[in-house]
């Protein structure tokens, strides 16, 4: 729907532009024409992928919670999408949490004797760059449909790895804590002021409404990776401290009291080189445990493979190793579960990059993953038995035990797009994007499924040649491994050849906006091409490193007026700019940043000199603004009364001064027109989830938000909307009759100053931008 009236209004525009005899009309008549004809209000609207053709794979998912009771209810979350219910075991989804204050989700429980008592955990426990902080619990009492939120002040800037929920009295429930993830520590917590705050195991019996921390005995400053309850004896509780670069503390501890005390278990366990623990629990034979223990990772995430999954049979005072394979690759900090049959307690399964299943208590395991996607975060059974599982790509239903499997991605938009989003120049329903573990994709139509997979591993930056889009380029992780395609994104071909040196994961790239032969690519130095276009692309450094000397090149832009000044943002602090193909000279250090790829510049296309800059990061100036191309260090902040919340892009809406700014934050979607001294919320609909990048056509009325974790969205940037207030209204048609000039007449004196009424850019304000603004109009007089 959208599409079609975007392309109904470029239509009506270009016939009302072509027309050399234009009546008069008077004011009087346009009064009767606008009253005629209001549309609807403007809202964000999704355009995918939910999910990705072919294997039809969506976004991460981090946790499920079946019902206990209804074999077809469940509840699961998004990494960064939020919760979504399900009352078809997967047929049908319902997103449930768009309007909360984040969509970041690491644990999720139901009451077992009410299934419409729902806790989210928020916060994504997964210790990844992308496992953003959280911002407290959830409670919804009805269905997922209400929520409250509690315990933001305790627990705001860290993350959710297990809720438990005591069967017999379920006003008391057990979390397990951790830090936000990253590399380097904690970059996922974009210095939230409280992401260093207490850890480890915290209890509430009042339903979640307060919690205490529980320290006898167990450590309250390491992250607690799991927590396991015996469900015929509510008292005992197991905690796994997996703090995931190592520490001698780290371990199984049990408690007999309800958390009042805890004993560390020894019995067989590895004591060192220990990071990451899960942990399950066999529900009909409660002594009989099952822990996996990853390595300890390396600062930079290496190392954590899987050194063992261990079976108790004896409640914890014993261990056995059933040496399982290393199903973690180096991976064990992010990928990591256990969990039990609740019938059979020989039957497990254990993730990793695989999924493992035992069937004899761990005498021998399996790979199971089957036609899943790989990756594994999440593993439960539903109330009629069946093994439900989450992973990077969705979620997962198994009717034998995981045998085989079934994927129930339809409808459930999680996708995580990185920056580097692109549009085709001629067709503008034709996109390309990377996303998190599923790849380069490609828009080709505009059904919620109408993208494809056309480079595999974790996909980054793209970018289409505006003057013949049938070049187009993609990546996927590390060095070099940039692909080009010559058919618009059908094939791809290698085409990084040349290129060296350290990367931020998913290096940045520009393609110049008005020589589609010459592109930069980021490194921890500059690389060019001249030739983008040529049978082989030959890449020469152009600078030297551009960093403190550890990190890499994670932003960079053209100016669209003068591609010879660059933009370059590292990510570790610096900003560095080249004027004029003058020398690249560092304007600012220290800027806290993401490890991994932004689109943090804003170039005003009339003028390259000038340019906002978006921080994501908290308690800082997340939106700073230029006029000197940085000369000198030359940045003001424009934050006015925008939140304090991280800021990943910037973009501009030229068609007034002071321009429309608009950024894209761990919060939705925020606007300036008076140059930053107020923001505002933008739009309705958009759930409240990371937007990461944004590309702009305000000529043909759009802007699209990439997010991590709800897939790109749309919203229509109605011409005539001169207020900025979301609709085409009386206030607007006010400041249209001061600009109406007749035909062939410039806009008439009274216009108010930085009003552009002349919205078929013809020089004149005349009945051909009366009828454009009557097409939007969208408010009664």
């Amino acid at each position: 729907m959208v599409v079609s009236i975007l392309r109904h209004r470029m239509i009506a525009r270009r016939t009302l532009a072509a027309r050399s005899c234009k009546p008069r009309v008077s004011l009087a008549a346009l009064s009767v024409l606008v009253a005629a004809g209001p549309l609807s209000a403007v809202d964000w609207q999704p355009i995918g992928p939910a999910p990705i053709s072919g294997a039809r794979y969506t976004g991460r998912v981090s946790a499920i919670a079946p019902s206990e009771s209804n074999a077809n209810l469940y509840y699961v979350a998004g990494a960064d999408g939020g919760v979504w219910r399900t009352a078809d075991g997967g047929l049908t989804w319902t997103p449930l949490t768009d309007h909360m204050p984040t969509n970041a989700m690491g644990a999720l429980a139901v009451d077992p004797g009410n299934d419409q008592i729902v806790y989210a955990g928020t916060g994504e426990a997964n210790f990844a760059n992308h496992s953003r902080y959280g911002l407290g619990v959830y409670k919804s009492i009805d269905g997922g449909n209400t929520w409250t939120q509690y315990a933001e002040s305790t627990f705001a800037g860290r993350c959710f790895s297990r809720i438990r929920i005591n069967p017999q009295n379920t006003q008391i429930l057990y979390a397990s804590i951790t830090r936000a993830g990253g590399f380097p520590e904690m970059a996922a917590a974009r210095g939230h002021l409280q992401a260093t705050g207490p850890l480890g195991i915290f209890k509430s019996i009042d339903g979640g409404q307060t919690w205490i921390q529980l320290t006898n005995g167990i450590p309250g400053n390491l992250s607690a990776t799991d927590i396991a309850m015996d469900p015929t004896n509510p008292n005992v509780l197991y905690a796994a401290i997996g703090h995931i670069f190592g520490d001698l503390a780290n371990g199984i501890y049990k408690s007999v009291d309800g958390g009042a005390s805890w004993t560390k278990l020894a019995g067989g366990l590895p004591t060192t080189g220990v990071g990451r623990i899960s942990i399950g629990l066999a529900p009909s034979l409660p002594s009989r445990l099952y822990a996996q223990f990853a390595g300890a990772a390396t600062s930079t995430g290496g190392n954590a493979s899987t050194l063992n999954i261990y079976r108790s049979d004896d409640a914890g005072l014993t261990w056995t190793p059933t040496n399982p394979p290393s199903h973690q690759a180096t991976y064990g900090w992010y990928l990591s579960l256990v969990t039990v049959s609740p019938t059979d307690p020989d039957l497990a399964f254990a993730g990793g990059l695989d999924l493992l299943r035992t069937t004899n208590g761990g005498g021998s395991w399996g790979i199971v993953t089957g036609g899943q996607h790989v990756d594994f975060h999440a593993c439960e059974f539903d109330a009629a038995g069946r093994v439900l599982s989450g992973n990077d790509g969705g979620f997962y239903v198994s009717a034998n035990n995981g045998t085989n499997w079934t994927v129930r991605n339809e409808g459930l938009g999680l996708i995580q797009f990185y920056a580097g989003l692109s549009v085709d120049s001629l067709d503008e329903s034709k996109m390309f994007g990377g996303t998190q573990d599923n790849g380069t994709i490609r828009r080709t139509g505009t059904a919620p499924d109408a993208w494809v997979q056309v480079i595999g591993g974790d996909g980054g930056y793209t970018g289409v040649n505006q003057q013949d889009p049938n070049y187009v380029w993609g990546e996927f992780q590390g060095t070099a491994n940039l692909y080009r395609s010559t058919n618009g994104g059908l094939n791809f071909n290698s085409a990084g050849g040349g290129i060296t040196g350290r990367n931020c994961f998913l290096p940045p790239y520009e393609i110049d906006p008005l020589n589609g032969n010459h592109m930069i690519y980021g490194t921890e130095r500059l690389f060019e091409t001249t030739n983008a276009t040529a049978p082989t692309v030959t890449w020469t450094a152009i600078t030297g490193d551009l960093t403190t000397g550890t990190g890499a090149i994670n932003g960079l832009a053209f100016a669209p007026s003068n591609p010879q000044t660059i933009y370059v943002m590292t990510n570790d602090g610096n900003v560095v700019v080249s004027v004029g193909g003058g020398p690249f000279n560092i304007s600012l250090a220290g800027v806290p940043t993401w490890p991994r790829t932004m689109r943090p510049f804003a170039v005003d296309p009339g003028a390259d000199l000038t340019c906002h800059l978006a921080v994501g990061w908290f308690g800082v100036n997340q939106v700073l603004k230029t006029t000197t191309g940085g000369a000198g260090g030359a940045w003001s902040s424009v934050v006015g009364d925008l939140p304090d919340v991280p800021v990943h892009t910037v973009t501009l809406d030229t068609r007034r001064s002071p321009h429309v700014v608009y950024a894209g934050s761990d919060q939705g979607v925020w606007r300036t027109h008076d140059g930053g001294v107020s923001w505002e919320r933008f739009g309705d609909g958009l759930p409240n989830t990371p937007v990461i990048d944004f590309r702009i056509r305000a000529d043909r009325g759009w802007l699209r938000a990439a997010t991590q974790g709800r897939g790109v969205w749309q919203v229509t940037l109605y011409p005539g909307d001169f207020d900025f207030d979301g609709d085409v209204d009386l206030s607007d048609f006010t400041q249209f009759q001061l600009c109406f000039g007749g035909s062939n007449n410039p806009p008439a004196p009274t216009c108010p100053p930085g009003v552009d009424a002349d919205l078929d850019d013809d020089g004149d304000v005349d009945l051909a931008d009366f009828l454009i603004f009557q097409q939007n109009f969208t408010g009664s007089l």
